[in-house]
């Protein structure tokens, strides 16, 4: 498999480009945010993993262009900035997982391992529940015939939804399948994301299809 790193700080790289390429993938290195874009846009990476401050332009920008030009490769952001809006603004700019530097090699390919997983999963047959379609494939939902325009992450939360429906999800559980098992499931980003998926995807129906079974998780069902 092939990997892109866009990381501007060449011994981090170094350090990723090794250590990758000891577990037998194969690695390109852009060193900064334009050179990431075109590596990006013009070759079939099966992962990206980008750095948030880069010169030229930075990597939310990068990640942006990308999902605007339909560039899907699965990307994991590499940042030092660990608060509940930094995660959830990396995630929303089309990211998949974000991890904070300083980090340990085997964190990092923990991660890169389950999204280069999941990345293969996301093929397949429709997915339906009440008035909810999902197409795994063209990564697009609908509800009511009305199509609903997600983020990334909005995205991957639905579909486990979608895949587990009226069956309870722990926190945990949501953790694991849609960020990584290394994922703090005490933090309120997974709470966040519900809601955001709530308002998209509720907020102009009367049949209620996301719940929250208190203290413990959340659901898919009809009321």
């Amino acid at each position: 498999m092939r990997i892109l790193v866009v990381e501007d700080e060449k011994k981090v790289a170094s350090f990723i480009k090794r250590g990758l390429e000891e577990e037998n993938y194969e690695v390109d290195i852009a060193y900064d945010g334009e050179e990431g874009l075109y590596m990006g846009e013009s070759n079939p990476y099966d992962l990206v993993i980008m750095d948030i401050m880069l010169p030229k332009m930075d990597g939310l920008t990068v990640i942006k262009e990308l999902r605007k030009r339909q560039v899907n490769h699965p990307v994991l952001c590499l940042t030092a900035k660990d608060t509940v809006q930094d995660i959830v603004s990396g995630l929303d700019s089309g990211s998949d997982d974000y991890l904070t530097k300083p980090f340990a090699f085997a964190e990092l390919l923990a991660r890169v391992k389950a999204l280069l997983r999941r990345g293969k999963k996301d093929r397949g047959a429709e997915l339906l529940f009440a008035d909810l379609r999902l197409d795994p494939v063209a990564h697009k939902v609908w509800r009511s015939n009305k199509e609903i325009d997600l983020t990334a992450k909005e995205y991957a939360l639905l579909e486990y939804f979608m895949r587990n429906p009226n069956q309870i999800l722990t926190r945990t559980m949501i953790a694991e399948h849609v960020w990584d098992y290394t994922f703090d499931s005490f933090t309120n980003i997974i709470d966040v994301y519900v809601n955001y998926l709530r308002k998209k995807v509720d907020r102009d129906y009367d049949n209620k299809l996301i719940h929250t079974v208190r203290g413990v998780g959340y659901v898919l069902k009809e009321e």
